[in-house]
């Protein structure tokens, strides 16, 4: 094989490994860009999912609706809460926006570019291999041609040798030596029409092979070349917006974050405190001071002074000194069910604003029926005036029922106006700080100058009895009232035990009786369950309390001291005991 061939069959060896690299490094060229839409599209994954996650926090920790909750927006925490929580929500849809812009700017745009790489790509090898293809066969026929040409030069010089040899032969005849002649003339014919048929292939293989390595090849390298680089480039454009899509939405999640820390700083710690007070109020007036009750003065007793005295130690209207029930009434518990229609189980503040919320509701419910009521009176006006629309008389019977629902419900206004009307009578107004326990430690005086009075008049009395006469100096005057008829015809209840009230209450209403801070009463009857006890001050006054405003005694040993102090009577009773 000569130096040419060789050379020949290396080049095309070589261009074949060539074109075998490059169908590996654009294959790796496509997987790659597959790879980095499959990676595109697990980060939308997971930004719908994360969104997802974030709008199903957002919504579990809104406040339900008609729920105490929604109560709680009042306070300035809560609603900085609420619109964190709105805040978080319009967050979640930004990334729902990138999922979005990263589906439809780069999965989508890359799956249908790798589509049309994969058949560019395919396109551009099955040219090389028809160039490769092509060289190759022209290579074979012009071997082909060598090979033939190269066959028929030695048989024509075969047959010229023996042609010579025949001819130089004296035995052979003259026709076998023109045959050999002949046969010698058509050998070498055939070797020339092999040389020039070998010449033509020749020359027509060197133009192929030129225009295979110059043109065609470089041709198809071209574009395999320009079509890896717009891969590159279209990846590294992808990568650009896999970023610009987060870069879009930064100022929208700005504006989110902004409004998070602008609704943290709208809390107003002072204001949901002041909050807290209205809403508990409880519209009582402070307790006063505590007065000095002084025991350090001897005192001359008999023995009928010293049974006197156990028996006002054993007094109920003493205790509150050692009951603390009645003045912690900022931590009594209240009633946990619904409570009567009034609101009476609450203090008066509370009481005042469940009774202007619940107008307030009525009035709603007035206002709205009024509209509905309008509504229908100017269609039945309609109806009047094009009779063809409609029958005047077909709206009658909802007029009618929505007059007497506004009827009923002015009526509920109307009673609730009334006890609120009542409840605001009631609670105090703003002065000095009243003397704690100061009308019972006045009244204690009173009593001890009676029982002293008494204890003088047994001394002074030589059997050791006193007299029934009273001391002016010691006689408390009750303002007499009008009581309510219920009692005209009941007669006289007995002392059950005694109380104390708590606060002052005016008894405005009919049945009722009004009572100063720190008055010792008689009970001569119990609460019932409906919020009010039954009392006495003296013989003809008696009424009903609120028993939330007394502490009661149910021991009727303290019946004595009390009616000493109310009616100045001497205290023989109390000595009998």
């Amino acid at each position: 094989m000569d130096l040419g061939k060789v050379e020949t069959l290396v080049k095309a060896q070589q261009l074949r490994d060539q074109f075998d690299n490059l169908e590996k490094h654009t294959q790796w060229g496509i997987d790659f860009v597959e790879k980095y839409t499959k990676f595109v599209k697990e980060r939308s994954e997971i930004e719908i999912n994360y969104a997802k996650q974030i709008r199903n926090l957002s919504k579990k920790y809104q406040p339900k609706k008609n729920s105490k909750e929604e109560e709680e927006n009042k306070y300035s925490s809560c609603r900085a809460f609420l619109s964190t929580l709105n805040e978080l929500n319009d967050y979640a849809g930004q990334h729902e926006l990138i999922a979005e812009n990263l589906t439809s700017q780069i999965i989508s745009e890359l799956t249908r570019y790798t589509q049309e790489l994969k058949t560019e790509r395919k396109s551009h090898f099955h040219d090389g291999r028809k160039a490769q293809q092509h060289i190759e066969n022209s290579w074979k026929q012009l071997e082909s041609s060598k090979r033939r040409f190269e066959r028929d030069c030695k048989e024509a010089d075969r047959a010229q040798q023996y042609f010579e040899k025949m001819d130089a032969d004296i035995n052979v005849t003259k026709a076998d030596v023109e045959k050999a002649r002949q046969q010698a003339q058509m050998r070498h014919q055939m070797a020339a029409d092999s040389k020039g048929e070998y010449s033509s292939y020749l020359q027509k293989f060197n133009q192929e092979q030129n225009e295979h390595y110059y043109t065609l090849i470089p041709h198809i390298f071209q574009k395999i070349q320009e079509m890896e680089e717009r891969r590159i480039e279209r990846v590294g454009e992808s990568m650009k917006t896999f970023a610009e899509v987060d870069r879009q939405v930064l100022p929208i999640v700005s504006k989110c974050l902004d409004g998070m820390t602008k609704a943290a700083e709208s809390i107003e710690p002072k204001s949901d405190s002041k909050q807290v007070v209205e809403s508990y109020k409880s519209g009582f007036e402070p307790p006063g001071d505590v007065e000095f009750e002084d025991y350090s003065q001897p005192m001359k007793r008999t023995v009928s002074e010293s049974s006197l005295s156990n028996s006002r130690g054993e007094a109920k209207p003493e205790k509150p000194s050692s009951k603390s029930k009645g003045k912690l009434w900022p931590f009594i518990k209240k009633n946990k069910g619904s409570g009567p229609e009034d609101f009476s189980h609450l203090p008066p503040e509370q009481r005042r604003k469940k009774l202007q919320a619940k107008i307030d509701d009525i009035n709603k419910e007035i206002q709205k029926e009024m509209d509905q009521k309008d509504a229908l009176t100017k269609m039945k006006d309609v109806y009047v005036k094009n009779p063809q629309m409609g029958d005047p008389s077909s709206v009658d019977p909802r007029l009618a029922e929505i007059s007497q629902t506004i009827e009923k419900l002015q009526f509920e206004a109307q009673k609730f106006e009334g006890w609120l009307a009542e409840v605001e009578g009631r609670l105090p107004v703003k002065s000095d700080p009243p003397r704690r326990q100061s009308g019972l430690y006045e009244t204690q005086n009173n009593i001890q100058t009676t029982v002293n009075n008494c204890a003088q008049d047994r001394e002074s009395s030589p059997d050791g009895s006193y007299t029934e006469e009273q001391s002016s100096e010691t006689q408390i005057k009750v303002p007499s009232t009008e009581f309510d008829d219920e009692f005209d015809d009941e007669e006289t209840l007995p002392t059950i035990g005694t109380c104390k009230a708590l606060y002052p209450f005016e008894g405005h209403n009919e049945g009722t009786i009004s009572v100063a801070e720190g008055e010792l009463l008689y009970v001569i009857e119990e609460d019932k369950g409906d919020g009010w006890t039954r009392v006495r001050r003296n013989e003809e006054e008696e009424g009903y309390v609120p028993t939330s405003y007394v502490e009661v005694f149910l021991d009727t040993n303290a019946k004595a001291d009390i009616f000493c102090v109310h009616h100045s009577v001497n205290c023989s009773p109390i000595t009998a005991v």
